[in-house]
Formats: C-alpha cells, structure tokens, sequence
C-alpha cells in the first residue's frame, strides 16, 4: 500500500521528452508494435478456384487464419454430377513462426507502454542514476534481437503460406476434373507487418 502510494505521490506528467528521440521514437515502436501484431492476429482470408462443369463453374472456397494451422480448413471440391465430394485441406503449419512474431509484438508493445510511463511520469528517477537508462538499453537491445529473429521467421512463413494457398497450386487437387484459378488471398495486410520496425536502441 505504502509503495502504491510512493509510486502516485511521485508520478509528476511531462511530455518533454515527447520532443526528444527517446520518447518521440519510443511513441512510433509503440504504434508500429500495435500494427505488427494487431494485422498478423486478427488475418483471416481464403483462396478460391472454379470446377469446370457442363452446367456451369462451381466456385470452390479455402478458407484460413492466423495462426496458420492450414489443415484444420477444410474445404470440398465438387463433382460435376452434383455430389459434395470428399473434404481436401490446405497443406502446411505455420502457426510456430506466426504465433512467435505476434507474441514478441505483443511484448514489445507493453515493455513500450511501461517505459513511455516511466519516461514521462517518473523522468526524475529515471535519469536520478545510470543504471535505469543502462537497464533500457540492455532490454530494448534484447527486443530488437528478438524482433528481428521472429519478423525473420515469420517473413519466411508467409511465402510459405502464400505458396500453400495459391490457387495454381490448389487446383492439383481436382485430380479428374478441369479446374481454373480464381481470386488470390488478400494478403497486404500480412506483407505489411512484415516490414513493420520494431523496438530498437534509442538513447
């Protein structure tokens, strides 16, 4: 309680360091943080190819999302004779790499949220010894290693995924039947969180 109180009592708003480059910069890793997680977490899309019939084109629709476990969407590829035909999945899991970047971002943004508070709340005791701007600086040196091993990762499952979903490569799955690519997945949303900077050494 005691320490609760010490922390409020000592909490004094300042939004100098706003205009310096460890706060301003800090802001831009927070939102950038926001957006990496928030467009790989919350993707969902699917890949579409036509079954040639007499009759007409069937459309055939994959879906599939984050995380990436492509197996768990199935999807039916049609007769012509007007049966369902048997379940086909999407080959491919890739949920390790995505779930790995989503949760660094997810880290970084609240080791983001926490240091912008002590920047602008408590900057006095912040800069009171060395040892607070060193600890940063050893910890956001962590989360730019990190960040950049999962963005890495996750750069190299999204071609995966991206070639797992194609629809050239999903209509080998009609076998005996004629089959056309149709719509790609959207996946501008998944390319940009790619290149999305991370937290990296400010001061």
């Amino acid at each position: 309680m005691e320490a609760a109180q010490g922390l409020v009592s000592g909490f004094s708003l300042d939004l100098g360091p706003l205009k310096e480059p460890l706060g301003f910069i800090r802001v831009l890793e927070w939102v950038f943080a926001i957006f990496a997680f928030a467009t790989t977490g919350g993707y969902s899309g699917s890949s579409h190819f036509l079954v040639k019939c007499p009759r007409g084109d069937v459309p055939v629709q994959a879906d599939f999302g984050y995380p990436f476990r492509l197996p768990l969407h199935p999807y039916h590829v049609p007769s012509c004779n007007g049966s369902q035909g048997n379940a086909t999945f999407l080959q491919g899991d890739f949920s390790s790499s995505a779930q790995f970047f989503v949760c660094v971002g997810v880290f970084g943004f609240l080791y983001c949220t926490g240091t912008l508070v002590l920047y602008l709340g408590y900057q006095n005791r912040y800069r009171q010894t060395a040892r607070g701007p060193i600890i940063d600086l050893v910890l956001t040196a962590s989360f730019s290693f990190l960040w950049l091993v999962s963005s890495s990762a996750w750069g190299k499952g999204l071609t995966d995924v991206k070639w797992a979903t194609n629809p050239t490569h999903l209509v080998a799955s009609c076998r005996d039947l004629s089959c056309d690519p149709g719509e790609f997945p959207a996946m501008g949303r998944l390319n940009a969180s790619v290149v999305s900077p991370g937290p990296g050494p400010d001061h």
